[in-house]
């Protein structure tokens, strides 16, 4: 307890020890029951001192304080004395003022003007500001004007242990591997004090373990944590909860802490060897399983995870270390065993296979715990089952002449049931493959037989399938394939290579070749093909042609003269006798065609018909072709031109043969007759469409646009009806939108007083005329009433 007392009241002396040192030589001690007191010379004043008032008068020394301290969050009940302002100036009349500017002055601090005493009023925290730099300033209380230049100083807030410390990225997780030794760095955590670091041990921590022990340890300073138990293991516990603490004032009583929480997983190492789960394993399987199948599976456990779990498995030994092999599957961490090759019931009923697991990743640290593998024994029993039967060959092949005799056996086939319970095999053809049935088998030994007659030339090979079926159980069947060969025999004579025609030149010479043929045969002899040729013994002293054979087994056709007229005979036709080697030996005529031609001097062929005599000289085939297009283009080019004349004499207005508006005059009034003229108006004299009315050519189309006239203002009466007509017929013949026909005229009024009467027919039963009305009935509804009324007068006149 002492030394806590003293470590204490060393920790509140030092600033005072280390300000006390670091004062400049002109720093003077207040007397302890005084307050710090900033205190200054005025410069000016020091100047104007002689040289012998500064030897004779010893003058105290200025009072300089820049800085000066106040206790954080200090909380009392009146504003704390945070020092004393005061100047030699002042000779206590209180004729002085003293000013007090910069951070916190007049919110914070707080200046006695008179006395020159500074308060802090409110409660100050290092944390959010450790210093205030402030400006000190004496001047005149009644003029306000400056005694001395202003002086700057800086109150530091003292620190006081009131922050706890903080882990600012806790929780924290961390790894390490299993089986690590003693002492193995796990990781290392950090905390933060916010207290001054610098003032005592406010801000000094200690770190130590409060839950974890004794997995781990920490160093007090560092905060290293570290493994304090040799070869922790994994598959015993993975994971752990570390709690630390860390507590400032050096880890002494009294002072504040804070905790946070570690998580410590051991990752797996490869220390674990496979093990399989049991020594034996039996396993059985159908002696007809398709080969790649799994029979089944071996697993070999491991402790460890991942790829230190990952184990190969190997077939070491055993008896069908041939039939099967084993696979291993990286997800399920287990064995497969397959079937390489097929298995035989009547051959080997059992087999028996030793297996190997072992570690892929071996760590050599533990290759002293031993082998990291293991070894089981797998027993597979083979289990019969009914198999199809098996052919004695995989694939027939048979060969038969094609004159072969029909029902001839050219062949067979062969099969057994495996099972020891052996069945009958009957056999049959896959007819899929054997369309036409040209072949028959028996069913009960497998003999081939020939059902229809065979030709090489059409087909060398026929591929059928044969199939074979047990009897006692009809789904076990088989598929072999037989390949049937045609032999060839002599069966079809020679005969040309193709349809050969020959042109002779008329001025041809002696002995020219006219024609090289070739022969062909259907057959296939096996040396190859070898031809005679001859002509027919009657013409064997032909005037006209000789033959001669070529060593390619060719035949060229001379001419034995020359001087061939073609007007004379224009086609000749030599027969040619082909015989081939076989045995017997087959021939064929062939007749050759030969054509007497017109050669150009060069002996090219120009004309082969009788009928080119009659043509021009020089006029060819293509020139007569060329002048009868010629021809036909003309009549073309004619037929259109009368098209379009005929076309251009249409009327070019489209007129009806009905259209009776020329006659058409409209009586709106009936007026007063021929006297009367001063009703007469001109401008009743109308298009007949109305005022703004008009006809469009229908033939073309006007260059101008003429807008319709616009109906004209009544004239006065006196004017010259004549004059007024020719101007109308002027403009109208002027007009390209004007129809080629008089407009129908309406007379809107015809004056008063016509001698005539009314031309109104109303009152016309009364007349004396003979006329019949009767039609107007057939005229329709709107003329019917009118019928009626002209009927009735003719009955009157009548009676």
């Amino acid at each position: 307890m002492p030394e806590r007392l003293a470590e204490m009241l060393l920790d509140l002396w030092t600033p005072l020890i280390i300000l006390w040192i670091t004062l400049p030589p002109c720093v003077y001690s207040a007397p302890m029951n005084q307050s710090p007191v900033l205190m200054s010379g005025s410069p000016l004043e020091l100047n104007r001192l002689s040289e012998e008032q500064r030897i004779l008068n010893r003058s105290k020394r200025g009072w300089v304080w820049n800085q000066m301290f106040v206790l954080e969050e200090f909380s009392g009940p009146e504003p704390i004395l945070v020092g004393r302002l005061h100047t030699d100036l002042d000779p206590g009349s209180k004729k002085i003022k003293y000013i007090l500017s910069g951070d916190g002055a007049g919110t914070i601090f707080q200046i006695n003007d008179v006395t020159g005493d500074i308060h802090a009023i409110k409660r100050l925290d290092r944390e959010e500001k450790a210093e205030y730099t402030l400006t000190a300033q004496a001047v005149d209380w009644e003029t306000n004007k400056p005694l001395e230049p202003p002086s700057e100083f800086i109150i530091k807030v003292q620190d006081i242990n009131d922050n706890a410390p903080e882990f600012l990225n806790g929780p924290y997780h961390a790894t390490v591997p299993e089986m690590s030794i003693l002492g193995t760095s796990v990781t290392n955590v950090t905390a933060t004090d916010a207290d001054d670091p610098v003032y005592g041990n406010s801000a000094k921590l200690v770190y130590s373990i409060l839950e974890g022990q004794p997995y781990f340890s920490i160093e007090p300073e560092t905060a290293i944590i570290k493994t304090a138990l040799p070869n922790m293991d994994r598959e015993a516990k993975e994971e752990y909860l570390v709690v630390i603490q860390a507590k400032d004032m050096g880890g002494h009583s009294g002072g504040l802490s804070g905790t946070t929480t570690l998580t410590v997983t051991l990752t797996d190492v490869n220390d674990n060897p496979p093990k399989f789960a049991q020594s034996l394993y039996h396993f059985s399987v159908p002696e007809d399983v398709v080969l790649g199948t799994a029979i089944g599976r071996v697993k070999a456990n491991d402790q460890d995870i991942g790829e230190n779990a990952q184990s190969s498995y190997d077939i070491i030994d055993g008896d069908g270390t041939a039939l099967f092999e084993i696979t291993s599957d990286a997800q399920a961490q287990d064995g497969i065993i397959r079937l390489r090759k097929p298995l035989d019931f009547e051959t080997k009923k059992s087999y028996t296979l030793k297996v190997e697991a072992a570690n892929v990743h071996i760590d050599p640290r533990f290759s002293g715990r031993g082998p990291f593998k293991d070894t089981a024994t797998v027993k597979i029993v083979v289990e019969d089952a009914d198999e199809p039967p098996v052919f004695s060959s995989p694939t027939y092949l048979l060969e038969v002449h094609e004159n072969a005799a029909l029902n001839s056996v050219i062949g067979q086939v062969t099969a057994r049931d495996p099972d020891i319970t052996s069945s009958p095999i009957r056999f049959s053809i896959d007819r899929h493959t054997d369309l036409e049935r040209q072949f028959n088998i028996n069913a009960d030994d497998g003999k081939i037989t020939l059902a229809t007659p065979l030709d090489r030339e059409l087909s060398v090979w026929h591929n059928i399938t044969i199939i074979a079926t047990e009897i006692r159980n009809h789904s076990q069947i088989s598929r072999v394939p037989v390949a049937i060969k045609v032999l060839d025999v002599n069966d079809n004579a020679p005969e040309f290579a193709s349809e050969y025609e020959a042109f002779l030149c008329e001025n041809g010479k002696p002995g020219q070749v006219i024609q090289t043929v070739s022969a062909m045969d259907k057959d296939d002899p096996k040396n190859g093909h070898y031809f005679l040729y001859s002509l027919l013994p009657e013409m064997v002293n032909n005037p006209n042609f000789t033959i001669k054979k070529n060593e390619d087994n060719s035949l060229s056709i001379l001419a034995k003269h020359n001087g061939f007229n073609r007007q004379k005979q224009e086609v000749y036709l030599l027969p040619i006798i082909i015989s081939d080697s076989g045995n017997p030996p087959l021939s064929s005529t062939s007749t050759l065609t030969i054509r007497v031609c017109g050669c150009s001097s060069d002996g090219v062929v120009q004309s082969c018909n009788v009928e080119a005599y009659v043509l021009p000289i020089g006029l060819s085939m293509g020139a007569l072709i060329a002048i009868l297009a010629c021809i036909i283009l003309l009549l073309v080019i004619v037929v259109l031109f009368v098209t379009l004349r005929r076309h251009k004499n249409e009327p070019l207005i489209i007129k009806d043969d009905e259209d009776v508006r020329e006659n058409i005059i409209r009586y709106d009034d009936e007026g007063g007759g021929e006297e009367d003229t001063e009703a007469f108006d001109i401008a009743t004299l109308q298009n007949p469409d109305g005022i703004n009315g008009f006809l469009p050519r229908k033939d073309i189309k006007p260059d101008l646009q003429f807008m319709p006239r616009q109906g004209l203002a009544p004239v006065p009466n006196g004017v010259d009806v004549d004059e007024f007509i020719n101007v109308r017929l002027h403009e109208a013949d002027n007009d390209p939108t004007a129809p080629p026909y008089d407009s129908i005229q309406i007379y809107g009024y015809e004056g008063r007083g016509s001698v005539a009467g009314s031309l109104s027919s109303l009152e016309s039963t009364t007349s004396d005329s003979d006329q019949n009305f009767d039609y107007l009935s057939d005229w329709g509804p709107r003329f019917k009433r009118l019928g009626e009324l002209y009927s009735v007068g003719e009955s009157d006149k009548e009676t």
